[in-house]
C-alpha cells in the first residue's frame, strides 16, 4: 500500500524476519504488531500507511450510517440491535483482510441480525449500562466506530467516554477519525497514548490508566482489545468476532460468530 519500491519492501521483508526469529511468545500478539509497525513506518518514510484505508472505512460506514440508524429506532429492542450492529462492524479491520467491500459490511449486518448472541450477557450489559455513572468505552477499527457509535447513542452519553489509539497502527481509529465521524459531538473522546492494536495497559497514558482504573463500565471492542486485556484484574464487557481459529477455540465460538463477553472482576484486585 505504501511502495513500489522493491528494494525498501525487501528491506521490511528481512527485518520482519529478523524481528519474528526473536520474538518473544509470551507477549500478546498485539505487542508483535506494534514493534513490527514501527519499523515499517520508519523504513518506508510513511507515518501512518494505513490513512487512505481509514478514511475509505470511515466514508463506507457513514454511508450505511442512515439506514443502520433507521432499523436500530425500528426494532423492538434497539440495544440488543445496537450492539449487534457494533459487533458486526468489527469486520472493517483492515489487518486481517486488506478488501473490505461495502457488500462484505453488508453481509456481516445481514448475519449479525440473525446469529445467535448470549442473552444472558445482554441482560447484564444492560444492568452494567443503568447501574453505570462513568462508561469507557474502548474502540477498535476506524470504520467500526461508526457502527460503534449506533450503539453508543442506545447509551448515556452523557457519561460515556470514547478511547482511540495514541498513534497510528494498522487501521485503529485515531482521534482524527472520531472527529470525521461525529463521534467527538456526541461523547467525551480521549485517546490512550499508545500506538499498540489493543490496550497494552503499561504502554498506555497516565490519564488513559487511571481513567481505566476508576471506571464503572469498561466495554472493549474487537480481538485486539481482547488480546490485551482478558487477563486483566477487572470487570468489563467484550464485544468482537474473532477472527482466527486460536481466539475462537479459546471462546468456545466459531470464527465470524458474534462475541459479547461479560468478563468478571475473578482476579486479583487492580490492573496486572
Amino acid at each position: 500500500m505504501i511502495t513500489d519500491d522493491s528494494e525498501i519492501q525487501a528491506d521490511v521483508l528481512r527485518r520482519a524476519l529478523v524481528f519474528a526469529s526473536e520474538v518473544n511468545f509470551d507477549k500478546s500478539p498485539p505487542v508483535t504488531a506494534q514493534k513490527i509497525h514501527r519499523f515499517i513506518r520508519e523504513v518506508t518514510g510513511s507515518a501512518d500507511p494505513y490513512a487512505k484505508v481509514k478514511k475509505h472505512g470511515n466514508d463506507l460506514a457513514m454511508q450505511m450510517y442512515p439506514e443502520l440508524k433507521k432499523s436500530v429506532e425500528l426494532s423492538n429492542n434497539a440495544l440488543a440491535v445496537a450492539v449487534r450492529l457494533a459487533i458486526a462492524g468489527n469486520i472493517i479491520d483492515y489487518g486481517t483482510d486488506s478488501h473490505i467491500s461495502q457488500e462484505k459490511v453488508e453481509k456481516a449486518v445481514g448475519e449479525a441480525l440473525r446469529l445467535p448472541l448470549d442473552g444472558h450477557a445482554l441482560e447484564v450489559f444492560a444492568e452494567a449500562v443503568d447501574l453505570a455513572d462513568d462508561i469507557l468505552y474502548l474502540g477498535d477499527n476506524a470504520g467500526e466506530i461508526v457502527f460503534d457509535r449506533l450503539l453508543i447513542e442506545q447509551l448515556p452519553s452523557e457519561k460515556v467516554t470514547f478511547v482511540v489509539r495514541g498513534g497510528p497502527i494498522l487501521n485503529d481509529a485515531l482521534m482524527a477519525d472520531a472527529e470525521a465521524v461525529g463521534l467527538s459531538d456526541i461523547v467525551s473522546v480521549i485517546d490512550n497514548g499508545s500506538d499498540a492494536p489493543g490496550t497494552i495497559f503499561e504502554d498506555c497514558c497516565e490519564d488513559f490508566r487511571r481513567r481505566f482504573e476508576g471506571a464503572d463500565m469498561v466495554i472493549a471492542k474487537g480481538q485486539g482489545n481482547y488480546e490485551t486485556l482478558s487477563d486483566v484484574g477487572r470487570e468489563m464487557f467484550f464485544l468482537l468476532q474473532p477472527k482466527c481459529r486460536v481466539l475462537a477455540e479459546h471462546l468456545s465460538s466459531e470464527i465470524g460468530s458474534l462475541v459479547l463477553m461479560h468478563k468478571k472482576n475473578d482476579l486479583e484486585k487492580g490492573v496486572r
